[in-house]
């Protein structure tokens, strides 16, 4: 399967399980965990980056990441725990 098959070109979300997952969003999750694991990220920039972070927990579960996927970060894995644990059952 390839990319377009889930999301073609010109197509910037899909819906699953309730909840819509933009395009990126994988992208945008993994930009965060890399800010928020850098030594030289202010504490607002990682304020920031945690808020998107937890912000896309939904979507990436929806897309069953957390099935096939450890986080080896151990404080990153918790925060996507707690996040995972406010979600519906049908979500995760």
């Amino acid at each position: 399967m390839k990319a377009e098959h889930i999301l073609p070109d010109q197509q910037n979300t899909v819906e699953l399980a309730g909840i819509t997952v933009r395009k990126g969003s994988v992208g945008a999750f993994l930009a965060n965990a890399r800010l928020l694991a850098s030594d030289g990220a202010t504490p607002a920039q990682r304020a920031e980056a945690l808020a998107d972070l937890q912000s896309l927990v939904p979507a990436l579960a929806a897309l069953g990441l957390f099935e096939h996927f450890a986080l080896r970060d151990p404080a990153l894995a918790q925060v996507v725990e707690a996040e995972l644990g406010k979600l519906p059952k049908a979500c995760v």
